[in-house]
């Protein structure tokens, strides 16, 4: 049994309202500079992955615990195929929420880097955003 328009709605806009806070954290972090940077990618694929998951919700498209975009991509592919056209470059996002998260060996994230973290971030937000508020 699919639960009720309004759960629906407002399950979505939770999401979306958390990958707001992510991408309103990426703004603020990409303006103190480079000590940050990591920080601004990490919260892009953040912000990515929570709108993504709000549009799937929207859809009433199940989702396991995940932060691979490409998978919630795939997930979307039936449902929104043009956003999954239009969000494919953010699948590059998610070693920032995974690997990035924790001690290890990769390279550090340029400004250029976190600035097209930045700029995937905010195309996908406010093409998620756009599409579940039509909803």
């Amino acid at each position: 049994m699919k639960p009720p328009d309004s759960e629906v709605r407002a399950l979505s806009a939770g999401w979306l309202a958390k990958a707001r806070t992510d991408l309103l954290a990426c703004d603020a972090l990409f303006a103190q500079g480079a000590e940050l940077w990591e920080a601004v990618a990490f919260h892009a694929q953040q912000t990515v992955e929570k709108a993504l998951k709000a549009v799937l919700v929207a859809h009433q498209v199940e989702f396991s615990k995940t932060h691979d975009i490409e998978r919630l991509l795939d997930l979307l592919a039936h449902a929104e195929p043009a956003l999954t056209h239009a969000a494919a470059d953010a699948a590059e996002l998610t070693p920032f929420g995974v690997e990035y998260r924790y001690p290890g060996e990769y390279p550090p994230v340029s400004r250029a880097a976190a600035a097209s973290a930045l700029a995937i971030a905010r195309r996908v937000y406010e093409e998620a955003a756009r599409r579940t508020t039509a909803q």
